[in-house]
């Protein structure tokens, strides 16, 4: 292919022009205004009679961040609220408070940060702050009608944001402050649950510099637990998200991890309890349906929480639902909705979360945590009959109380909302619609909005009638086999979320699947196109991993379990429907029962091809990014999303893509030597032969070395010695789904295994490159900022590239600050709170001058491959000259909630929202079939 002139116009107003084009389905995309500004229209608003608010949107202030190990959580949260609320009837203004208790005015495009690290250090030059928390409180006062804190842990959950808007008279979504501080300590709530006549989890308050051991001893014996063995969860009282959360056997391993939990600053208070053995974690959303402050809670689906066993590499301090377990999308968790436990469990369960809500005092929503402990188990002091939680099955305890419940895409709130008929608009909005009930003061706002509510309905059913019926069907499918279907989960999900906000678009997701299902053995053959495809109804796509997925769909076909959900769900429905029905703002349920259906995969596309509909592609890796989906569904003419098959086969080798653009030297884009070996004979053979053969031809002291078709760092390690390449051809070789922490000779994070092995492995030189850090805020007030020595000019990059085909254009880089070790893993790609990314580099360390050459070369790299729609290129760039050293070319790439393609759209002039984002990938799929 010859490459692409120099002089020729590369379309750098393509995302401009296509955001500029589209009107947005629901979400304003300005940023609020910085304080201190008023607003002509807010200024008029204040001063409006009674009849002027009946056209005005209601003006909610979304609150997150906090000082808690948790703020990463609370940012996905916060997104996803703004993504499913926002509208021309209501109008988000998004607030931050850092860790350090400082307050600060965002623009919502903050929110779609990977994490707070990426703007932590920024905010004082980025956001609008406030003097003091009373400030901003009256800020609030003046300029939202309700608060939505979304702040988890500390200070979100323990009273203190709900303390500070009560005193400046601030209406707020939740429970009071008084009513959180004691649900939120979990040893105080345990009292009180002990207190309203409920079984609890024995269990020992350790506060700091208060740690007796015979005091601890004592309270094992009263327990009958060994004082060497015993096994217990040592867990902070005031802290959530299992942060902090470990096992410990005995006295002396206990008190030593107390301690650990105090030093490490978590808590200064700490809760031992009896590890409940044979016992089944649960979890469930309770909102209120009531009439004012006339509480009326509802419980939803309960979740039936099941560990898996862990691995042989996995440590024993593994064996709980951790934070890991809770935010990773990996198969070491399963969730079940409902439970699979008996009738009478599920019903114990849900009237007793529905008194607690009531005896607590608890506001608008929250989720209840639990345990089931079957007959067949025994729990210690427990031996009171009479108390709540006894049931002829076993004994149904609760133990923790989250007051404000995740909300990430695929939180447990979602997933249970769904199952009864909520989408993720529908049950946020009911949620912030029942708390304005609450204030007398926000009546009028309240039916000013709903008014304004049903007059947009009513004009877009208007339209829709006007204009006809049909809409353009979308399939956007996601999953497949490999290493990096969990990523594909999240990515297809979150591009059916955005999309669904458009009114022309009828979006079906769906899930590839290999034809046998995903659990028969992992030595099954994947390499014959043998693949199943289910189109899905909304509840069953909101689940942890692909595998559940796919479960829930088989389950769908069994009779006993189909009846047993079916009745569980009326059974809601009957106690929402009526309760809702009473209030005005309520618009009814909008998620109608659907059952999955299974096709071939041609079945599919025949399928889709009838539909006349458009299909979006997010399976990484596999029969997704190799040209095999792309050249079924170009053979059908059905259009779709990204690179066509010859592009998409020569990118998925990394040697293909290395040597189809190795000519580009002189245009600034060079490779990386690469040695590529069968992952067998690296088995077979000597590792000290292997190890020096690769030393001597890359010409390097230490190794990159990552499997030959796999994505999303799977497999990716740093080897320094011959001793690393055991442990790592070790983990091939016993089929180890993940690699410890530290288990390599440089310290590094988990790295997650590609299971089955890759047939071929690539070595590669390990290009160091230029450390960056984020200095730490000085005594004397400076501010937190970049610190870069500079020493050897090279920095990793991931740019994404959009447009027609010859016609790619660039997106501003990101370079990634690694938090820990040398590879970027799993978590700092895809798990919030931890990574930081730089969009676009800073001018401190690259110059525009550099960045416009690195972009140019990026961009003649992209046509030269042959790309179109949209891909994501990674590489070294040298920051003095912008030459660029490329590591590979993803042209299915990530696109979760908070992936960097997010931010650099976001960078674009002016910024282009996530859905506009997805929206214009979509229409560029139309654009190549004329």
């Amino acid at each position: 292919m010859p490459l692409p002139r120099l002089s020729s116009p590369t379309p750098r107003l393509l995302l401009r022009a296509l955001a500029l084009a589209l009107a947005p389905p629901r979400r304003p995309s300005s940023p609020p205004l910085p304080i201190g500004f008023a607003s002509p229209r807010l200024a008029v608003r204040a001063a409006a009679p009674a009849p002027l608010r009946a056209v005005l949107p209601l003006r909610v202030g979304i609150v997150c961040g906090g000082p808690s190990a948790e703020r990463g959580v609370s940012l996905n949260s916060a997104r996803s609220v703004l993504d499913h609320i926002q509208g021309q009837d209501l109008v988000v203004s998004c607030y931050y408070i850092d860790s350090g208790m400082n307050a600060f005015a965002i623009s919502p495009a903050q929110l779609y940060s990977n994490t707070p690290s990426d703007f932590d250090f920024k905010l004082e030059s980025l956001a609008q702050g406030f003097h003091s928390l009373s400030d901003f409180a009256e800020h609030l006062a003046t300029n939202v009608d309700i608060a939505f804190p979304v702040i988890h842990g500390k200070f979100g959950e323990d009273g203190g944001i709900q303390e500070l808007l009560e005193k400046a008279k601030v209406p707020f979504v939740g429970t009071p402050s008084k009513e959180c501080q004691h649900a939120f300590d979990k040893h105080s709530a345990s009292l009180e649950l002990d207190k309203q006549g409920f079984l609890t989890v024995p269990n020992l308050l350790v506060e700091k510099d208060k740690l007796a051991t015979s005091e601890l001893e004592a309270w094992f014996q009263t327990v009958n637990l060994s004082k060497e063995k015993g096994k217990v969860i040592v867990k902070p009282a005031r802290a959530g998200s299992s942060i902090g959360v470990v096992v410990a056997y005995g006295v002396n391993d206990a008190a030593q991890k107390a301690e650990e939990i105090i030093s490490e600053g978590i808590d200064d208070k700490v809760i031992i309890e009896v590890f409940l053995e044979g016992g089944t974690e649960f979890t469930a959303i309770v909102v209120d349906v009531g009439i004012a402050n006339n509480s009326e809670p509802v419980v939803l689906l309960p979740t039936e929480v099941e560990l898996q066993p862990s691995s042989s590499s996995d440590t024993k301090e593994d064996t709980i639902f951790n934070y890991r377990r809770k935010y990773l999308p990996t198969r070491q968790v399963v969730y079940h909705t409902p439970p699979r436990f008996p009738a009478e469990v599920i019903d114990c369960i849900r009237k007793g979360i529905s008194l607690l809500f009531r005896r607590l005092g608890l506001h608008d929503f929250a989720r209840i945590d639990g345990w089931f402990l079957p007959s067949v188990s025994s729990l210690p002091s427990a031996e009171n009959s009479e108390k709540f939680g006894n049931t002829k099955y076993g004994t149904v305890l609760f133990t923790d109380i989250n007051l404000i419940s995740g909300m990430e895409q695929t939180s447990f709130l979602f997933q249970q909302a769904s199952a009864v008929g909520f989408s993720h608009s529908r049950i946020l909005r009911t949620v912030i619609q029942h708390a304005c009930s609450r204030f007398p003061s926000l009546v009028p706002c309240n039916n000013a909005w709903t008014a304004l509510s049903r007059k947009l309905q009513s004009s877009k059913q208007a339209e829709a009638i006007h204009k006809g019926t049909s809409k353009q069907k979308v399939f956007v499918i996601f999953g497949g086999d490999t290493s990096e279907r969990q990523v594909s989960l999240m990515s297809g999900t979150n591009v059916w979320l955005n999309l669904q906000g458009f009114d022309d678009l009828d979006v079906t997701p769906c899930l590839l699947a290999p034809a046998n299902g995903y659990f028969s053995s992992h030595d099954q053959d994947f390499s014959a196109i043998s693949r199943e495809v289910w189109t899905l109804p909304y509840s069953l796509v909101l689940r942890h991993t692909t595998e559940e997925v796919y479960a829930a769909c088989v389950e769908a076909s069994e009779p006993e379990r189909v009846e047993i959900t079916s009745r569980l769900r009326e059974q809601v429905m009957n106690e929402l429907g009526p309760a809702l029905s009473k209030h005005d703002w309520f618009a009814g349920f909008d998620i109608a029962y659907e059952e999955p259906v299974k096709y071939s995969l041609q079945q599919w596309i025949n399928h889709v091809k009838e539909s006349g509909a458009v299909v979006f592609i997010a399976v990484h890796g596999g029969i997704g990014e190799d040209g095999t989906i792309q050249t079924l569904l170009e053979s059908a003419g059905v259009p779709y999303t990204g690179p066509g098959p010859i592009a998409s086969r020569t990118c998925m080798n990394k040697v293909a893509t290395s040597l189809a653009v190795d000519h580009l030297t002189s245009y600034g884009v060079r490779t990386i030597p690469k040695d590529v070996r069968a992952t067998e004979e690296v088995l077979k053979y000597s590792l000290v032969d292997i190890w020096n053969g690769l030393i001597a031809k890359l010409q390097t002291e230490t190794v990159c070395v990552k499997p030959a078709h796999d994505g999303c760092s799977t497999g990716v390690a740093r080897l320094c010695c011959p001793k690393d390449l055991e442990v790592y051809t070790n983990a091939l070789r016993s089929k180890y789904q993940r690699l410890p922490a530290n288990c390599l000779y440089r310290a590094h994070g988990v790295i997650e295994m590609p299971v089955p092995p890759p047939e071929s492995l690539i070595f590669e030189p390990f290009i160091e490159t230029d450390e960056i850090i984020i200095s730490n805020k000085l005594e004397n007030g400076s501010a937190r900022h970049l610190v870069w020595k500079g020493e050897n000019d090279w920095l990793e990059i991931t740019v994404g590239v959009v447009g027609k085909r010859g016609k790619m254009h660039s997106l501003n880089p990101s370079i990634t600050v690694k938090e820990s070790g040398d590879i970027l893993s799993l978590e700092e790609k895809f798990q919030g709170g931890t990574g930081i990314n730089l969009t676009p580099p800073p001018p401190t360390i690259m110059s525009e001058d550099a960045l416009q050459r690195c972009k140019r070369s990026i961009e003649i790299m992209a046509n030269s491959l042959g790309l179109e729609g949209f891909s994501r290129i990674d590489a070294f760039v040298n920051v003095r000259s912008g030459e660029v050293l490329l590591i590979e070319v993803n042209t299915v790439p990530g696109m979760t909630p908070s992936t960097v393609l997010i931010h650099q759209a976001l960078a674009e002039e002016p910024p282009v929202y996530p859905h506009k984002f997805f929206r214009t990938l979509l229409d560029l799929a139309f654009e190549r079939t004329k």
